[in-house]
């Protein structure tokens, strides 16, 4: 037993060195690929598809300042007042769920980065649990503004495009810096299911969600106001 408690303690122990020792290292680091880049690719290969990741990680000074207000309008309006989590939009979201309604995630700027980062994308206990310890230490040992940088240069924007800088070049044709409010809009409007939703060829549902997300931009607090 004594030996077992060892292995154990030293599982432990190893675990927390680890995870904390990887959130300090991308808080300077750009994140050279996601778990969900690689299960994309694995899922590419067994479709017998072209394998196909287009990632380009660039800094947020060098991302339209339109393209921050506009995911934290469309994704999490408190992002700059809440530590990770947001308990108003969790609850929101479970008397939805009770009442039958529309299923919809509570999930933050932060939860969404530390999966996107350090996990799986799945829904059982034990990822949800992960989840919420990564939240706690990016936003222990991260910036808001180091955050949406790397939640803008990891998020899933398309087939095989990951982050700003991919849609920007493959939708727009233009560097990340220079989408303009609207095209910053539109690319939020497809996040909820970036596959599914197209910023190049959008819906009239997408064009909706564009005009709402505009709209709400003239109300949300900037990553800028945190600095």
């Amino acid at each position: 037993m004594k030996r077992i408690r060892k292995i154990i303690l030293w599982m432990v122990i190893a675990f927390f060195s680890s995870t904390v020792f990887a959130v300090l290292l991308f808080r300077f680091a750009p994140v050279p690929i996601s778990p969900l880049m690689l299960l994309r690719c694995v899922e590419q290969h067994q479709q017998g598809r072209e394998l196909r990741i287009v990632h380009q990680w660039v800094p947020l000074s060098q991302i339209s300042p339109h393209l921050p207000r506009a995911v934290i309008a469309s994704e999490d309006q408190n992002f700059v007042r809440h530590h990770g989590f947001d308990f108003a939009a969790i609850e929101a979201a479970a008397r939805e769920g009770v009442r039958g309604g529309r299923r919809r995630g509570g999930s933050t700027i932060s939860q969404q980065t530390a999966k996107n980062v350090f996990l799986w994308p799945s829904r059982t206990w034990l990822r949800k649990g992960l989840e919420a310890y990564f939240t706690l230490l990016i936003e222990t040992f991260w910036s808001k503004e180091r955050i949406m940088e790397v939640y803008l240069n990891t998020i899933e924007m398309g087939d095989g495009l990951y982050g700003a800088e991919a849609v920007s070049q493959t939708h727009f044709g233009v560097n990340a810096s220079l989408l303009t409010k609207s095209q910053c809009a539109l690319v939020a409007a497809t996040l909820p299911n970036p596959r599914r939703y197209s910023s190049m060829r959008p819906s009239p549902y997408v064009r909706k969600r564009q005009r709402w997300i505009e709209k709400q931009m003239k109300h949300v607090e900037s990553i800028a106001t945190n600095q």
